[in-house]
């Protein structure tokens, strides 16, 4: 049996309903968003569904929309099947005032440092994450550096100037 998208979507629809959204395919990888509620419900249910097999988290980050009012918050999940050779993305959109998410890392050991990075850079609180703590910056950050509300110099450095770079 050959996985298609339309399969794959057929099979995601069966199970969760009008929950999943915006379905589209770009560059031949699918791609929906669920509620954070169920992120993984999803995971859990591509990852054993006999014929769908999603087993290998290619990757997890975040991104910031600042122009979504109680959505600025996009985690996205990469899921690979190893036997089919198939790809597909998943977004959970949540709100930059309370950025919950329930962690992944009891399915994906790998999990655990790109949901940690995606704390350390974007703020996003992955619940039950067995060790949540920057992994990159220092502590002593109160900020979150890769949303789009963070200047584009550190304003906490005294060796840079903005009129070098025309600003």
């Amino acid at each position: 049996m050959s996985l298609t998208n339309d399969y794959i979507k057929q099979r995601l629809v069966e199970k969760f309903g009008e929950a999943l959204t915006n379905f589209e395919e770009s560059f031949g990888v699918l791609s929906f968003a669920a509620p954070a509620a169920l992120n993984l419900k999803v995971m859990q249910f591509l990852y054993d569904d006999e014929e769908l097999q999603f087993r290998f988290l290619t990757d997890l980050t975040a991104v910031h929309y600042p122009h979504q009012v109680d959505a600025e918050l996009a985690v996205v999940y990469h899921l690979y099947n190893f036997r089919e050779k198939v790809r597909l993305r998943f977004k959970v959109f949540v709100p930059v005032a309370a950025p919950q998410v329930f962690t992944a890392t009891k399915l994906f050991e790998s999990a655990n440092w790109m949901e940690r990075e995606s704390y350390d850079f974007f703020g996003v609180d992955f619940v039950g994450h067995p060790n949540l703590k920057r992994i990159l910056n220092v502590d002593e950050m109160t900020y979150f550096p890769m949303r789009k509300e963070f200047p584009l110099e550190d304003q906490s450095r005294i060796d840079k100037d903005d009129e070098m770079f025309g600003r």
